[in-house]
């Protein structure tokens, strides 16, 4: 199987304007992704999609690959999409810009899915993990993801999910985590159909997948890092980093 990770990277951001080229350490957090997703050693190719000349030129400055995107997009599925459509390419893995802190198994796991002989039949798979103070239950900027006995997901919200009106039952909340593994005409199709309600009403773009009736396997990881959706975050993943 040919693997590819694709890193769509807006400049834009409603919350943190420009956060993926904030300086974490001693370099702009989009480096940070993409350094670290070519360290995995897990694909054939990395690239970042973007729409900004400042974060392509970041990229390929550096020595790395990056394209820019010819027409707006809505979602960061819709850019890669755009990016791989030409692309002789199995799997495609949509890395967060805004998640420095890409580690080797957490992906590893993520493809492993697509392995095996059960994986034939996933067409999209994504990672979670447990969430376990309550003040990140709660907030929005956290999305949440309930999920069957088989680990497909039921549901994604910024809500809390499940809600707790059973106080005596413990619960156990898991945090999706934006990264994707996608067979490459999954995705194609996902850029085809249009925004559907809960997706729209959410802001998460995977509903749209549940919408049509795409099942979407999650893999269970460990703590990847923090995801820099505001200036708070970035002043915890400098403690982090």
């Amino acid at each position: 199987m040919k693997k590819v990770a694709l890193i769509p990277a807006r400049y834009a951001a409603t919350r943190f304007p420009a956060k993926l080229m904030q300086v974490l350490g001693n370099k702009p957090v989009i480096r940070h992704t993409y350094d670290n997703t070519i360290a995995t050693g897990l694909f054939d190719e990395v690239i970042v999609a973007t729409d900004s000349d400042i974060i392509f030129n970041e990229i390929t400055q550096h020595g790395g690959k990056a394209v820019m995107s010819k027409r707006p997009h809505e979602s960061g599925s819709d850019r890669i999409a755009e990016a791989v459509a030409d692309m002789n390419v199995d799997i495609v893995v949509n890395v967060q810009g805004d998640e420095p802190f890409v580690k080797r198994e957490p992906l590893k796991k993520l493809l492993h899915v697509f392995e095996v002989d059960e994986g034939k039949k996933v067409q999209v798979a994504s990672l979670m993990q447990v969430l376990k103070e309550q003040q990140y239950i709660e907030d929005p900027n956290y999305v949440k993801v309930a999920v069957d006995k088989n680990c497909n997901a039921i549901f994604f919200s910024r809500s809390v999910i499940p809600y707790p009106r059973n106080k005596e039952m413990a619960i156990t909340y898991y945090e999706h985590i934006g990264v994707y593994a996608f067979r490459k005409q999954a995705l194609i199709n996902f850029t085809n159909w249009p925004m559907t309600p809960l997706e729209s009403a959410e802001k998460i773009e995977c509903l749209r997948y549940l919408e049509n009736g795409i099942p979407l396997k999650m893999v269970v990881v460990d703590y990847m890092g923090v995801e820099i959706d505001t200036p708070e975050d970035l002043a915890r993943a400098a403690k982090y980093l």
